[in-house]
């Protein structure tokens, strides 16, 4: 129709106020017990606010009765480009009363994935989310034809309610919970249900080797799908009482739901996991530790540490950590401003002292280490590492695991490498006086000792160690320098670009200048030389595509700061000033935090101040 064809398209800045995303069963329950509103058809709500005209409508419409279409008139308006498909949810959430999921965190329930079959899952391109006595919720891009309704209806014997969901994701989530390649999570939960819960606990038992099991598939299917996802950990939650067993993974250290398991399989996938640990299945009431090494096509050596942890009502949980390949990244890749690069690349090559990288658990602090070892990996030096576990290989790297049942822990181990003839130590991490001595006294004989430490910021790493009892004289003599270290998360590539206002600038100045004796006013002038256009400052916010599960983020940053110990930061040692002090004697010597190195990240367009706050604060 030329009607349809030459009509101005329906505004897609349009954003109707609307419910918010729906993330929970418990949230997905509330919103279908509201009231809804009287049914309304999508012309009239589009002329009624202004996003249409009245001959736009009888346009189309006319053209799907020419046509023979059976698509729904919202998607005959976003194909024609005349109505952006956020838009149109928007609207069909907030003018007709229908609740809109975040399938990116939604809790998939093994009950409501397998009252649909795949064959009409896949044909209407529609996701079950959650089931009651008389009702199926559907995840659908649109309002579904009352055909398809009473198809659903009468294959399921339940009534259907509609929820929406973006487009991009519900196709993600269709393919991977009902795709016609391979064997998928739904497929393998919904199973369970159909095997008696003794014969899956007896099929438990079974060697690892054995993948014929449901129960067994399920187990391998999650990790493989927890390694393309590039999750860290796997976290597995026994619920009391009839509740399912929840399965969430760590992303970008954000956990995000996976799988939703039955409640009378969890004692059966517990025992499984221990199986693959090596660990006594007959043991519920202390915790336990072990590893999995998985070999599967696709995951070929995949390690994992598992700890099994006993909960409340006898239950319990389980974490497994990924460990990264055994590969390691150089210093020019970690993102360290060209300062701390410069300054870390001449400490590696000193030949004794004493180096800390500090952080929280999984803030990469071993991928430093080892970026730091491949600056100086030749031939000409002898480099010993003791690690719990050995996470990342080097060639040219003589390494040992600790093992406490055979007497090699840390200082242990330490003592024989004196021995040894070395010209570099790395300890994986330095956790108590025993060890800390020993590195220290190592330090001081002539070799240089990197190592970590599971402390908040540098200055307070200082503090740490002077009060596992070091000699504050010895320990400022060995002292080369702390860094601390933080990762946060990445914004994605879809991110969007703004003008920042003065509110903004004003935000950005005042974290920056905390603690300093920096002016806001100047500091912003330098920053408008350095990152403005045209005198502007741009900054970036997240927005959302299918590459990063519409989060804004994929990936994370890490942000830095180096505390060098200079003549005064080791008489403040010596005097066993409190951190506070150590800190601000740094910053007068040009030392830049975590926030600060953050903030220069920001202008860069690497990250958001909220995302910097929540990992530095």
């Amino acid at each position: 129709m030329t009607g349809a064809a030459t009509a101005p398209p329906i505004q897609p800045g349009y954003t109707p106020a609307g419910p918010s995303l729906v993330r929970t069963h418990a949230e997905l329950e509330a919103a279908l017990r509201r009231d809804r509103r009287p049914h309304r058809r999508l012309g009239e709500i589009l002329v009624q606010a202004g996003l249409a005209t009245q001959a736009q409508i009888d346009a189309v419409l006319e053209q799907q009765r020419a046509g023979g279409h059976r698509e729904f008139l919202g998607e005959m308006l976003v194909a024609r480009g005349l109505l952006d498909a956020s838009v149109l949810r928007g609207l069909l959430a907030s003018q007709l009363g229908l609740p809109s999921v975040d399938l990116a965190h939604y809790p998939m329930d093994a009950n409501a994935l397998k009252a649909l079959s795949a064959a009409l899952a896949r044909k209407y391109q529609v996701l079950p989310l959650l089931r009651t006595d008389t009702q199926l919720a559907i995840a659908v891009v649109g309002p579904l034809a009352w055909q398809t309704e009473r198809e659903l209806a009468f294959y399921t014997g339940l009534q259907i309610v509609s929820v929406f969901a973006a487009p991009e994701l519900l196709a993600k989530a269709v393919r991977e919970y009902y795709g016609l390649e391979g064997e998928r999570i739904g497929q393998l939960v919904a199973k369970l249900d159909e095997e008696g819960a003794a014969a899956s606990y007896a099929a438990s038992q079974q060697p690892v080797s054995d993948t014929d099991n449901t129960l067994v598939r399920l187990v391998n299917k999650m990790i493989l799908d927890a390694q393309s996802q590039r999750a860290s950990d796997i976290h597995i939650e026994s619920r009391p009482d009839r509740k399912s067993s929840r399965v969430r993974f760590r992303i970008d250290g954000e956990l995000r739901p996976y799988i939703e398991v039955p409640p009378n399989f969890r004692s059966a996938l517990v025992s499984r996991l221990k199986i693959m640990c090596g660990l006594d299945i007959a043991e519920h009431r202390r915790p336990q530790d072990g590893k999995i090494l998985f070999e599967s096509p696709g995951a070929a050596g995949l390690e994992m540490r598992v700890v099994i942890m006993p909960t409340l009502h006898g239950l319990e949980d389980v974490v497994l950590r990924l460990l990264a390949p055994p590969q390691s990244l150089t210093l020019d890749q970690l993102g360290l401003s060209p300062r701390v690069l410069a300054q870390l690349k001449e400490i590696a090559q000193r030949s004794f002292g004493l180096l800390f990288v500090c952080g929280p658990t999984g803030s990469g602090k071993t991928t430093t280490l080892h970026s730091l070892l491949g600056v100086i990996n030749t031939p000409a030096r002898k480099i010993w590492t003791v690690e719990d576990p050995i996470e990342i290989t080097q060639d040219g790297l003589c390494q040992v695991e600790v093992n406490a049942k055979l007497g090699l822990t840390f200082p242990a181990v330490l003592r024989s490498f004196l021995r040894a003839d070395p010209d570099v130590i790395m300890v994986g991490e330095t956790r108590d006086a025993e060890t800390a001595n020993t590195v220290t006294a190592a330090s001081l004989t002539g070799h240089l000792v990197v190592s970590t430490m599971h402390t908040n910021s540098a200055a307070e790493s200082v503090v740490r160690l002077l009060d596992f009892g070091l000699d504050p004289f010895n320990f400022s003599d060995a002292l080369l320098a702390v860094m601390g270290q933080r990762l946060v998360r990445r914004l994605c590539k879809c991110k969007e670009a703004y003008v920042a206002g003065e509110a903004d600038i004003q935000a950005l100045t005042t974290e920056y200048c905390r603690d300093t004796k920096l002016v806001p006013t100047e500091l912003a002038a330098r920053w408008r030389a350095r990152f403005g256009r045209n005198g502007a400052i741009m900054l970036n916010a997240p927005r959302g595509c299918p590459a990063c599960e519409n989060t804004g983020y994929k990936g994370r940053q890490g942000v830095y700061e180096l505390l060098i110990a200079s003549p005064a930061i080791k008489a403040e040692i010596q005097q066993r000033q409190p951190a506070s002090e150590i800190l601000q004697r740094a910053l007068m010597e040009g030392m830049v935090t975590f926030e600060q190195d953050g903030i220069e990240k920001i202008l860069q367009g690497q990250l958001d101040l909220r995302q910097v706050l929540a990992s530095c604060r």
